[in-house]
């Protein structure tokens, strides 16, 4: 199974990108499954049922998110199957450490096209974080409902050790742990000596002239004078960063990871051609 997982979607510029280029990673990298982190694709702060829908539209088969997904409040009926399709909304998830009365769930579990099983699960680190429920245990109790052999694990975490533990921790009990959230891609991809994929952070798919995807003269400005004000989505220089991965189907073992980072020129953009 060839699984294609796109980073954090930071607004429109991220929603761009992907939506230009994700028919052609998919037919050159061959990928059965696509995930993709949502969690900052509505202005950068949450992801509304149209979003989703817009994913689901452009065959995203999952999406993860994180600590903003509860920023759009409209997206909470969504997540519980009120408002939309309900079998949509199954396939975007919310991390599983959350406690169990929060909309949604963190677990997938599906078939690609040609059949084969696979679940998702999306996690959320605690350091500097929410003091959410252990996610290193959380996971344990989902694998225990888990029946497809190839799973897949985003841990949404502020800290590279935390998403490193857990890559170490479920070594050989799952396919791939990729982090997210932190917005900068990391260099380490790897496929661990117990056959789980492993990147500590896939990294934005976004606008690069930014500071993580916020326009850089008002993140000077905080950090300047320590003033609160408002945080605007920025646009230029958009990147689209994914891993790919390459599983066995029978056991579950990743046999490679790749990382791929995708800088946008305006020219080549399908988006920018139909605005000449």
């Amino acid at each position: 199974m060839r699984i294609l997982f796109i980073g954090d979607v930071f607004g429109r510029a991220g929603r761009d990108i992907l939506h230009d280029h994700l028919p052609r990673l998919q037919r050159e990298h061959a990928i059965d499954l696509t995930i993709v982190n949502g969690e900052n694709s509505a202005a950068g702060f949450g992801i509304t049922p149209q979003i989703a829908e817009e994913f689901f539209a452009s065959n995203v088969d999952v999406i993860t998110t994180g600590n903003h997904v509860w920023d759009k409040k409209e997206i909470y009926d969504y997540l519980a199957g009120k408002n939309g399709d309900a079998a949509n909304a199954a396939r975007l998830l919310r991390p599983a450490n959350y406690p169990a009365s929060s909309p949604g769930h963190g677990l997938y579990e599906g078939k690609t096209k040609t059949g084969a099983a696979y679940a998702v699960i999306n996690v959320q680190g605690r350091v500097f974080m929410v003091d959410n429920d252990d996610p290193f245990r959380a996971v344990d109790e989902l694998l225990k409902r888990v029946k497809a052999k190839v799973v897949f694990v985003d841990v949404h975490a502020e800290v590279t050790s935390e998403k490193m533990a857990m890559g170490w921790y479920l070594d050989g009990r799952v396919t791939a742990v990729v982090g997210t959230h932190t917005h900068v891609p990391t260099a380490d991809q790897r496929v661990l000596p117990r056959g789980t994929a492993f990147c500590t952070d896939v990294g934005m798919t976004g606008p690069y002239d930014s500071v993580i995807g916020v326009e850089k003269e008002q993140v000077l400005q905080r950090f300047l004078t320590n003033m609160p004000g408002k945080f605007s989505p920025a646009t230029g220089d958009p990147w689209l960063c994914a891993v790919v991965v390459d599983a066995d189907e029978q056991n579950g073992k990743a046999r490679s990871i790749e990382h791929l980072i995708l800088k946008d020129q305006p020219e080549s953009s399908p988006r920018a051609a139909e605005k000449k």
